[in-house]
C-alpha cells in the first residue's frame, strides 16, 4: 500500500499515552475483531458444525471449522452441566459452564477424545502444540434460563432482558501463546491469517458465540419439545460474547511496551492521514454522519451501575449533542474538515467524546486505515537486547524523552508510591496492594516504569556521559530492564504509559479499557476500579450469515429511520 502523504502529525505521546485518555478509547477500522470478520468475508471462509454430541442435559462436545484458503481451524467445545455453586468467573476457578480449545485443522476422534481428558481441567491439565487457545466461559444465568424457558414456550425472548445483560456467555479467559503446552506464537505468526495481534483467539471467541447460540437452542428444544421456536436471527446478533477482565490484563500493555506501540502508533498514523485530507467527498460526510447516527443508539444503550463509567457515559452524552450542533453549523467543506473537527474535539469535549470522534473519523476511510493492521504485531525480536556500547549521555536522552515527566516527582513521598503490583500466592493472579498497609513490598512486581526510570536516572549522573552502558550495568544491574525500555523507546515512541502506575489515584480499568478497545469491545462496565465487563462481537453476524456486505459495520446497530 502507498503511503498518503501526511501533512499533519501524529499526536503526541504525552498526549496520547495519559492513563485517563488510554482509558477513554473505542474501538476503530484497527480493531483485531473487525480485522478478522473482514479478512474471513474477503477471502470467502467456509464454516460448518462438524459435531454436536450434546446431551439433553447439556453435557457433550461440538465441533465448529473454519475453513481458510490455505488451512481449517477448530473450535472444540465442550458443555458441562455446572452446579450454581461451582460458577466462578475467578482464574483460580475449577469449573465451568464451557471449556474450549482453538484446534490447529480439523480433529479427529483421536483427538477429541484426548481434549475431553485435559480441556475441561483448563490449568490442571495439559494440551499439545496443535492446540492454539485454550479457554472457558460461564453462562449469565439470568438471561440463559429466560432464553430457554421462552423459546421453549414457543415465544422469542424479551429484547429488553437481552439488552440489559448482552450476552448469554463470559469468557473467563482465553489462553494462547503456549500456554497449559498449547501452540508458541511463532508456530502461527507467519501466517497470513495469524500475523495481526490476538488473530487467534478473537476467532476462538467469534466461533464460541455460535457454539452458544446453538446450545442454549437445543436446552430449549429439550425443555419445549414440539412447541419450541426458533430464536430469531436478529435477537440472536444482538447477542454477544461477555468477558470478565480484571487485573490480570492491566500489567499486559506494561510488559509490552513495543507491541503496545505498535497498536497506538497504527491507530494515530490512521488519525494522522485522516486530518491531512485538505477536503472530504459527500460520499465520505454521508458516512461519517451514518456511523455517528449509529453510535448514538449504542451509546444511549450503554448501562453501567459504576459511578466512573455512569460519569463517563453521561459525559459522552452531552459530547454527542455538542457534536451535532457543530457538525450542523460546519458542513464540512472548508479545508481540512477533519483536522478542523478533532481541534474543536480537544477544545470542547471530555476526553472520552475526543477519542470517539478519533475512531470515528476513520470510518469513512478503509483505502487509508486498514492497511495499517498489518503493522500492528510485533516481530523485532532484537528490540529486547540491550546495546552496550550505547552512550551513557544518549540513554540519558532517551530517558528524557520517554520520562521526563516523572523525573521531577518526589518518589518518597507516600501518595507517589502507595500501589504496589504483586502476584498473589493464593489466588495465583496479579494484584496491587497498598504498600505502606501490607507486607508486599518484597513480592513487587517491575510494573513501576517511570519510578525505574527516575532512580536509573539519577544513578547516571554519578556516571561520565561517554561511559557506555555496558560499564553502567556491570556494577547496576538492577536498572537493566530500565535501560533496556530507555533503548526500545527508539522504536517505540507511544511504548510507555505517561503516567504514575503506582500512585495513590491510578485506576486500573484504564490500563484495561485500552487493550480492550484495541480487540474490539463494546458494552464497558466496570465492576470496580479493578476489573470489568465487556462484550465482543455484539451486532456481529454469526459464521454462517458472514459476507463482505455485513463484515465490518455490525459494531454499530442498525437504526431505523
Amino acid at each position: 500500500m502507498e503511503h498518503p502523504t501526511t501533512t499533519i502529525p501524529r499526536r503526541p505521546p504525552a498526549q496520547v499515552m495519559r492513563l485517563s485518555r488510554l482509558g477513554s478509547m473505542h474501538q476503530c477500522r484497527l480493531s483485531f475483531m473487525r480485522t478478522l470478520t473482514r479478512r474471513m468475508a474477503a477471502e470467502n471462509w467456509q464454516f460448518y458444525r462438524h459435531a454436536f454430541e450434546i446431551n439433553a442435559a447439556g453435557e457433550g462436545h461440538a465441533v465448529y471449522v473454519a475453513q481458510g484458503p490455505e488451512r481449517a481451524y477448530s473450535l472444540v467445545a465442550f458443555a458441562h452441566d455446572l452446579p450454581a455453586d461451582k460458577r466462578s468467573d475467578r482464574v483460580i476457578a475449577e469449573a465451568w459452564d464451557a471449556t474450549f480449545t482453538l484446534f490447529d485443522g480439523v480433529p479427529t476422534t483421536q483427538d477429541v477424545e484426548r481434549l475431553r481428558q485435559n480441556i475441561p481441567l483448563q490449568e490442571a491439565g495439559r494440551v499439545s502444540d496443535s492446540e492454539i487457545s485454550v479457554s472457558r466461559a460461564n453462562r449469565s444465568v439470568r438471561l440463559w434460563s429466560h432464553m430457554v424457558d421462552a423459546l421453549a414456550a414457543g415465544q422469542q425472548p424479551d429484547p429488553e432482558q437481552i439488552a440489559s445483560v448482552g450476552y448469554l456467555m463470559r469468557t473467563t479467559a482465553v489462553y494462547g501463546s503456549g500456554k497449559l503446552g498449547a501452540a508458541d506464537r511463532e508456530k502461527i505468526a507467519d501466517r497470513p491469517e495469524m500475523q495481526g495481534p490476538f488473530q487467534a483467539e478473537m476467532l476462538s471467541v467469534f466461533l464460541t458465540r455460535w457454539f452458544v447460540r446453538d446450545l442454549v437452542q437445543h436446552m430449549a428444544f429439550q425443555k419445549g419439545g414440539d412447541a419450541t421456536v426458533t430464536l430469531h436471527p436478529e435477537m440472536a446478533r444482538r447477542l454477544g460474547i461477555g468477558n470478565s477482565t480484571g487485573l490480570g490484563m492491566a500489567p499486559y500493555i506494561v510488559n509490552h511496551p513495543v507491541l503496545f506501540n505498535n497498536w497506538v502508533m497504527a491507530r494515530e498514523e490512521a488519525i494522522a492521514r485522516v486530518r491531512s485530507l485538505e477536503t472530504v467527498q459527500n460520499s465520505e460526510i454521508t458516512a461519517f454522519l451514518d456511523v455517528l447516527r449509529r453510535t448514538e443508539t449504542l451509546v444511549a444503550a450503554s448501562r453501567s451501575q459504576h459511578p466512573i463509567q455512569i460519569g463517563k457515559l453521561q459525559n459522552l452524552k452531552k459530547d454527542l449533542v455538542q457534536l451535532k450542533s457543530f457538525l450542523t453549523q460546519h458542513a464540512g467543506t472548508r479545508d481540512y474538515p477533519w483536522d478542523r473537527l478533532i481541534v474543536w474535539s480537544e477544545k470542547s469535549l471530555s476526553e472520552e467524546g475526543q477519542e470517539l470522534i478519533a475512531s470515528l473519523i476513520l470510518e469513512p476511510y478503509p483505502d487509508l486505515v486498514d492497511g495499517l493492521a498489518d503493522c500492528m504485531s510485533d516481530s523485532n525480536r532484537d528490540a529486547f537486547c540491550i546495546d552496550g556500547s550505547m552512550r551513557i549521555s544518549t540513554v540519558q536522552d532517551l530517558l528524557k524523552d520517554s520520562f521526563g515527566w516523572a523525573l521531577d516527582i518526589d518518589w518518597a513521598a507516600r501518595e507517589n508510591c502507595a500501589r504496589a503490583w504483586y502476584v498473589s500466592e493464593e489466588k495465583l493472579e496479579p494484584r496491587l496492594g497498598e504498600r505502606f498497609e501490607e507486607p508486599i513490598t518484597d513480592y513487587e512486581q517491575p510494573l513501576a516504569p517511570a519510578r525505574d526510570a527516575a532512580k536509573a536516572y539519577e544513578t547516571l549522573k554519578a556516571y561520565d556521559s561517554d561511559k557506555t552502558v555496558a560499564e553502567f550495568l556491570l556494577t547496576h544491574p538492577e536498572h537493566r530492564h530500565t535501560v533496556r525500555r530507555a533503548q526500545m523507546s527508539r522504536i517505540a515512541p507511544y511504548g510507555e504509559i505517561h503516567d504514575n502506575t503506582i500512585s495513590d489515584k491510578v485506576l486500573p480499568i484504564d490500563m484495561l479499557r485500552a487493550k480492550l478497545a484495541f480487540f474490539g469491545a463494546t458494552h464497558f462496565d466496570p465492576r470496580s476500579d479493578r476489573w470489568v465487563r465487556i462484550a465482543m462481537y455484539s451486532g456481529a453476524p454469526y459464521p454462517d450469515e458472514l459476507t463482505p456486505d455485513n463484515a465490518d459495520f455490525w459494531v454499530y446497530p442498525e437504526v431505523t429511520a
